[in-house]
């Protein structure tokens, strides 16, 4: 139970501090306000130019229904459009729109700008730890993703009332 107090502690130290770090016209930019699956559409946008519901559906790992939401409430803010594909109409691409492109420019730069200082601060021997530890820490939280996943589904027992 120490461990478990102690490790709290050490992160909301680090929270606090972070917290601190990041410009306030960072927290105003509009893909703040976005959850984490709009703003891994906009990663995924901003990597390959422009996608198709399904291709989203696959990176998010969510069905359709739940990507349209997602592209919907994002089109409404002036983030990304939709587009008919001139090859096939039955298919929806949807790319950036300028505002979008100024909002992922926007933090990127933040976080290059701030991830650079970091970088003139460390040896390239305490670089190489330092990423030898955020591999440890992702192997970690990935073995827990997958053992979570593969846990059987608890089904509910119907219990039969006379």
């Amino acid at each position: 139970m120490a461990a478990i107090q102690d490790f709290e502690k050490i992160m909301f130290a680090y929270l606090d501090r972070v917290k601190t770090l990041i410009s306030p016209r960072t927290w105003e930019n509009i893909l703040l306000d976005c959850s984490k699956n709009e703003v891994f559409v906009m990663l995924l946008l901003y990597r390959r130019g422009e996608v198709n519901m399904t291709q989203v559906s696959d990176y998010l790992e969510a069905p359709l229904n739940t990507v349209t939401g997602i592209v919907d409430r994002m089109e409404k803010r002036g983030l990304l459009e939709r587009r008919r594909s001139a090859e096939d109409k039955r298919v929806v691409t949807i790319q950036m729109t300028g505002q979008g492109m100024e909002c992922i420019k926007d933090i990127l730069d933040q976080v290059f700008h701030y991830g650079q200082s970091v970088l003139n601060r460390l040896t390239p021997q305490e670089l190489q730890t330092g990423i030898q530890l955020i591999d440890k820490v992702l192997e970690g939280l990935d073995e827990e993703y997958r053992n979570e996943k593969a846990e059987p589904e608890k089904k509910v027992r119907r219990i039969r009332i006379e």
